[in-house]
């Protein structure tokens, strides 16, 4: 589905995809972004932007800094919550401490919900996952070791 967005932040978009977080990273190199349903970065929907989102699942997927938990950035969140959601999507906020703990619960969670959004939009035959190889077939890689 196409949304309407704000081209005044096109520049902003771009700047945010050269300079992701170091949690941003992490889920887009080490698992997003060669899942086989595509996710895009710094998407820009109406005066907002998204730092993950599919099309297909309809899913919005949001990393949240120590900044999203003041008075201020809980008020702004609800609010764009609340406009993405009237969009008919899903919004998923995990805090970058779960990234950075718990990188393959966070993984596991993101696959569940993906296979469930798509399984209820039936836009095609539900995806299975395999034993225990990170979903869809594709071999989650490991994460580094501290030696």
């Amino acid at each position: 589905m196409k949304y309407n967005h704000n081209k005044n932040l096109v520049s902003n978009a771009k700047e945010l995809r050269k300079n992701m977080t170091k949690e941003e990273r992490h889920l887009w190199y080490d698992y997003l972004r060669n899942k086989d349903i595509r996710f895009v970065r710094q998407k820009i929907i109406g005066n907002y932007i998204v730092d993950f989102y599919c099309a297909k699942a309809s899913l919005v997927i949001e990393l949240d800094g120590s900044q999203h938990y003041e008075d201020r950035g809980i008020e702004y969140d609800t609010q764009r919550t609340k406009y993405l959601e009237q969009c008919g999507l899903t919004v998923v906020r995990i805090p970058n401490n779960e990234i950075n703990s718990n990188f393959n619960g966070v993984c596991d969670y993101l696959d569940d919900l993906i296979l469930k959004s798509l399984s209820q939009l039936r836009c095609q035959p539900p995806l299975t996952r395999g034993p225990r190889d990170g979903g869809y077939g594709l071999p989650r890689r490991a994460a580094p070791s501290s030696q």
